[in-house]
């Protein structure tokens, strides 16, 4: 592991997109107060980039550098470190002309020294990650020593917090395949290295899914048998804990073989199941089997639950005892665009599932809601899917709005193919809400989980989130039920 000095004193740094929501922020600022001296680029103008520049600038004015409405190559040429957006393909002629490329993770990951769990996954990384941050802060009230912190692509950089972090603190960082691209060989160790289920996912990106799921194997290539491996009992799972050295877990929808630690959903109304053949907590014994997962969960859906399985069997092999996590994960209440309830009006409850950025996501938050009517918001850009996924579950859903866009041109056609009504697509959120409303009756359930991109209509999903939800609030108060979370959100990170 390449091990880099705190002090960056006299270090010409730069950071390369500063953004309007996060980006490159927490990179200048973590530069800025270790001495480096810091330039701040950005296709983006100084107007457009102003609430970022006035966070930068209360760190001390003069402190930074800007270079905004273009790069200079020159920049790219003189600068001692660069820190890149993940968001920028590597071959960029400007990235070409570096000395030296770092992200904010890499940076991280070179001078942590608390404990470090990641996870990555086409869908389900949000709510793993969350869940394991939510059962390690439980975990600190009853003995735990240390502190637990989230970050990484959940939209909070962990160089905002790398300077308060101790030994005895756990992080549990979320990790794109962007992400993971950028750290090969850089120190990634997880102690814990979770991968969640992998779909076709940013295709028009990686143009094949064996180059997609390349980037995702980074997460645990530095682990070894003192680490342990988390994946799901299926090709791409089985592919991971074959080439991985660390210790293997499995979770799966059926029970395991004999031999094999790991765990299993008993059904959609049923528990998680887990048995540990070398239990790393107190209490456990080899070989037992014990419930870990509830039956009864603050959020919907059968896909939630075996990400919480998921969740514990990395908390478990953290060395937690089973009734600590099983008790975890029964209070936790969820994230935010990840099937977040937010508001109850004229009989109506309404969710934000905004995250769902891919076909087969926005099919499982169908099949969450089980036999009540549901009102489906979805559509938006594509990304080069297959919509089979989201065009098989629709029938059950009793109305349909589209949002406009390249990916709801496409599941236009098949909806017609198959015989399946659909109303819109609308370019307004405003405008679909209104749909909505006439649409819905009194115990109903309206639902936003697109299955596509957020681009065109909106900045990114998150940003698709709130917009739902404010347009839902001005169109169907009172809001007896605000929204649980406000998290920051960023144009840095990828889903």
């Amino acid at each position: 592991m390449i091990v880099y000095p705190m002090n960056y004193t006299g270090m010409k740094a730069l950071v390369m997109g500063l953004g309007l929501h996060g980006g490159g922020l927490e990179s200048a600022r973590y530069l800025a107060r270790h001495g480096a001296e810091v330039t701040v680029t950005d296709l983006r103008d100084e107007k457009n980039l102003a609430p970022s520049i006035e966070k930068l600038e209360a760190e001390g004015a003069g402190k930074f550098h800007y270079v905004l409405g273009r790069h200079e190559i020159t920049d790219f040429e003189n600068a001692d470190m660069v820190i890149k957006n993940p968001g920028v393909r590597p071959d960029s002629p400007y990235l070409q002309a570096a000395r030296r490329i770092e992200t904010d993770i890499s940076i991280f990951l070179a001078n942590s020294p608390a404990r470090l769990i990641a996870v990555t996954g086409s869908k389900g990384k949000s709510s793993v990650s969350s869940a394991l941050h939510w059962v390690l802060q439980e975990a600190r009230k009853t003995g735990l020593p240390g502190k637990a912190w989230l970050g990484g692509n959940i939209t909070v950089s962990p160089l905002s917090f790398l300077d308060e972090l101790k030994a005895d603190d756990d992080v549990v960082l979320e990790l794109s395949s962007w992400q993971l691209g950028d750290l090969k060989g850089r120190g990634l160790k997880p102690r814990c290295a979770v991968l969640t289920a992998i779909l076709p996912d940013h295709l028009n990106w990686y143009g094949t899914m064996e180059a997609y799921v390349a980037d995702k194997r980074i997460i645990y290539q530095g682990q070894d048998e003192h680490d342990a491996t988390l994946a799901a009992d299926d090709s791409w799972g089985r592919s991971f804990l074959a080439e991985s050295r660390g210790r293997p877990l499995v979770y799966a929808e059926s029970p395991l073989s004999e031999g094999v630690s790991g765990g299993w959903l008993t059904g959609p109304d049923g528990p998680g199941l887990v048995r540990l053949y070398r239990p790393r907590s107190g209490g456990i014994v080899a070989g037992e089997t014990f419930e870990a997962v509830p039956a009864k969960l603050l959020v919907p859906g059968y896909h939630q639950k075996k990400n919480l399985l998921a969740a514990a069997l990395a908390l478990l092999d953290l060395g937690l005892d089973a009734e600590t996590v099983r008790q975890g994960l029964a209070s936790f209440p969820g994230i935010e665009h990840r099937l977040e309830f937010f508001h109850e009006a004229r009989g109506v409850r309404f969710y934000n599932d905004t995250a769902a950025t891919i076909p087969e996501a926005a099919a499982a938050a169908i099949e969450a809601f089980g036999d009540n009517p549901l009102v489906l918001i979805t559509g938006g850009t594509d990304k080069n899917l297959d919509y089979g996924p989201l065009v098989k579950a629709a029938p059950r859903a009793k109305a349909i709005i589209l949002l406009a866009g390249t990916g709801s041109d496409k599941l236009k056609a098949l909806f017609a193919g198959a015989g399946i009504a659909f109303q819109g697509p609308f370019d307004d959120v405003d405008a679909a809400i209104k749909a909505v409303l006439d649409t819905a009756k009194p115990g109903d359930t309206a639902v936003l989980s697109p299955g596509c991109a957020s681009f065109g209509m909106f900045l990114n999903e998150f940003d698709r989130g709130r917009k739902w939800k404010e347009a839902v609030l001005r169109a169907a108060r009172p809001c007896p039920h605000p929204p649980r979370f406000a998290l920051p959100t960023s144009d840095q990170y990828s889903p």
